[in-house]
């Protein structure tokens, strides 16, 4: 089982986090999604449930975005889920003609 609310926590630990939108609850099946959205002081307190992260189907999805343009998303591969940090391609790639 994961907490998550730490799971978050240690995911953006000094990023300097602009907005986060997630939803959470089972994706497949009569569970209602639960929204929730707001700066990371604000979303905290709602995240503070644990879940099963290694087995089953996925239940959280989302997307964090920070002040530096990079954001995380949701990842996740049978069952197991994850945060992924991203940042764009660099914009000086050589295209051969």
């Amino acid at each position: 089982m994961r907490n998550a609310k730490k799971e978050l926590e240690q995911h953006v630990s000094d990023m300097d986090v602009e907005l986060i939108r997630i939803v959470s609850g089972c994706s497949y099946g009569g569970t209602p999604q639960q929204a929730i959205e707001g700066s990371l002081n604000e979303v905290l307190p709602r995240l503070d449930f644990d879940y099963d992260s290694g087995y089953g189907g996925q239940e959280l999805f989302g997307y964090i975005w920070y002040a530096d343009g990079t954001w995380s998303e949701r990842g996740e591969y049978d069952g197991s889920e994850w945060w992924e940090h991203m940042t764009r391609p660099p914009l000086d790639i050589e295209i051969d003609n």
